[in-house]
């Protein structure tokens, strides 16, 4: 019993099919037929139950095909681990962000940059909580600064800073006259914010909630920025980060802070647990958090 035969048997499984499994693994049936067959008398139990319409699994296939797919999960992540072992020559950090850590990031980057001065750095934006996890978990980053609460038993999550959510409007707003805004004040307003996955829109409706309002949702974006144009335009308004202002060059919007709790929220670094680090990347997380502290 090899790996080869084994991931040939997950395939089979999983396409329900001979014929599929060959063509997506690029082998004849016939080779694909004899592979299970040797790997049948290697266990010493049929594994699949053939017939001329289905093929089903025998009760010793079921906990040989759990136990396959665990190894072979686990095999893939050793290759992984070990390709990133020799790119650590050429000095790759891949790293997530969301967009409102631009005021900070890249203060922390010129600090790492006098320890690795030739580590070759790739930003991207990793926004919803499903895009976090599966950065992580398919090792397309190395770690990813979110606002999402990500609880899971492989994924570690460090509490970096407070950020509080904002209300942006257009200077010629009538509530640019208000001296106190509360969320009740923007019940009836054109509301623009983050669509469905986006962690910046369960705090905004969580917080309406809080207060017992229903905002008028008339525009969805992934972006900020997108958000500002909107305000700019003075067709709506929207709650934002406030460290995402801070570089702002639209003159013509205002921030006002409404006085709530609930409009306060957390950053966190985030990387796998049990995922090989490098000294490259473990300086990253540790400047990451020191400039925090």
């Amino acid at each position: 019993m090899d790996l080869k035969q084994l991931s040939y048997f997950v395939a089979i499984v999983d396409h329900m099919s001979f014929s599929k499994a060959a063509q997506k693994l690029h082998i004849s049936q016939p080779s694909l037929s004899n592979a299970i067959k040797s790997l049948e008398n290697d266990i010493g139990f049929q594994i699949l139950d053939r017939n001329t319409r289905n093929i089903e699994l025998t009760e010793a296939g079921s906990i040989l095909y759990g136990r396959a797919v665990h190894l072979l999960l686990e095999m893939d992540i050793v290759k992984k681990e070990m390709d990133e072992v020799k790119r650590i020559g050429s000095g790759d950090l891949q790293l997530g962000m969301i967009e409102s850590v631009k005021h900070w990031i890249p203060k922390v980057i010129l600090q790492y940059n006098e320890e690795f001065p030739d580590v070759r750095i790739k930003l991207t934006e990793v926004l919803s909580g499903n895009d976090v996890k599966n950065s992580l978990r398919n090792y397309k980053t190395h770690a990813i600064i979110t606002n999402q609460f990500i609880q899971e038993e492989d994924i570690e999550a460090i509490p970096l800073y407070n950020e509080k959510l904002v209300l942006v409007l257009h200077e010629n707003h009538h509530l640019t006259k208000f001296t106190n805004i509360s969320l009740k004040n923007l019940a009836d307003e054109p509301f623009i914010i983050s669509s469905e996955g986006f962690q910046t829109r369960e705090d905004v409706l969580k917080a309406f909630e809080k207060e017992g309002v229903i905002p008028t949702i008339k525009y969805e974006i992934e972006r900020f920025e997108t958000a500002l144009s909107l305000v700019q335009e003075n067709i709506g308004i929207t709650l934002i980060p406030e460290n995402y202002l801070q570089f702002s060059q639209r003159t013509t919007l205002v921030k006002r802070t409404i006085d709530t709790p609930e409009l306060d929220r957390l950053v966190y670094l985030t990387y796998l647990k049990n995922r090989y680090v490098s000294p490259a990347t473990h300086t990253f997380i540790n400047k990451t958090k020191e400039y925090f502290k």
